[in-house]
């Protein structure tokens, strides 16, 4: 994402959906609902995917937490944008009203801080049955390092990809934080996957993604030469228009399923544009 000029084209389809033709059609989530408790990249990655997929997506951030503007503008294409403070009665009861008509909730606090408010998997089950809880965290919900924080890089730096970087001499992380959009996609596949087995079996679906297994798994893939691989040419992949933040140059949604093209129906909302309630 940039506010620059830099090569892209005009939008073609807007944030109303594709032209006619190929690729148009109903995309397969529409009618989802998804309440975002997510921050920085994996998570938003997470549900901006399932945005573009048609799910009408709610981000619940909170005015105590801190933000980096750009990721929320570039994570936050096709969703509506509310604050909850879930420490308090009010906005606790707010969240309950938001849970019970959703379908999936993704969350990437650290492991136990939801459910230490009341919010855990088996609560928001209680609440609503039926529903698929995605949850994102650096090391996993459970071991020894489950209640660390952590992101992309430390990550890196612990699994030893930053080592193999730097040589042994220092820690060097990877030039892109591929953790971090790696995981956000695995955790759309899973969503997606419970809302299926759900309809298929019935029940609730919890869903555990990992920064750190996402890095076994790209770890195990092997490895290419790199040292003489140059800046890939990316113009044919980006999109620009003007939005209430001002002209965006961003990577559209790439791929299609059954046919249709995946899209953004909105752009980046303001922090705390819309009210807490599903439309």
């Amino acid at each position: 994402m940039a506010r620059d000029g830099r090569p892209g084209r005009m939008v073609a389809q807007g944030f109303d959906g594709p032209e006619q033709g190929e690729g148009s059609g109903v995309r397969p989530l529409e009618g989802v609902r998804v309440l975002d408790l997510t921050r920085v990249i994996a998570g938003p990655v997470t549900t901006r995917t399932l945005a573009a997929y048609g799910a009408q997506v709610l981000r619940v951030g909170a005015a105590h937490l801190p933000e980096v503007p750009g990721l929320v503008i570039s994570t936050a294409f096709g969703k509506r944008s509310c604050e909850l403070d879930l420490r308090t009665r009010q906005g606790a009861d707010a969240f309950r009203r938001l849970v019970a008509g959703a379908d999936v909730v993704v969350q990437s606090y650290r492991p136990g801080a939801l459910a230490g408010l009341g919010f855990g998997p088996a609560d928001l089950a209680a609440i609503r049955p039926g529903i698929v809880c995605v949850d994102i965290s650096a090391y996993g919900g459970r071991g020894p390092w489950a209640g660390r924080r952590g992101f992309d890089s430390l990550v890196q730096m612990a699994c030893g990809i930053a080592d193999e970087g730097g040589r042994g001499e220092r820690p060097v992380p990877l030039p892109a934080q591929v953790l971090d959009h790696a995981t956000g996609w695995l955790a759309a596949l899973g969503a997606v996957a419970g809302i299926l087995r759900g309809r298929a079996e019935g029940g609730s679906w919890h869903v555990e993604v990992a920064l750190a297994r996402t890095a076994l798994w790209l770890d195990g893939l092997g490895r290419v030469p790199g040292a003489n691989v140059g800046e890939p040419e990316a113009g044919d992949l980006l999109e620009e228009a003007e939005t209430p933040l001002g002209r965006l140059t961003y990577v559209r949604p790439p791929g299609k399923i059954a046919g249709v093209r995946p899209y953004w129906s909105s752009p980046p909302p303001h922090r705390a544009e819309h009210p807490p309630e599903w439309v």
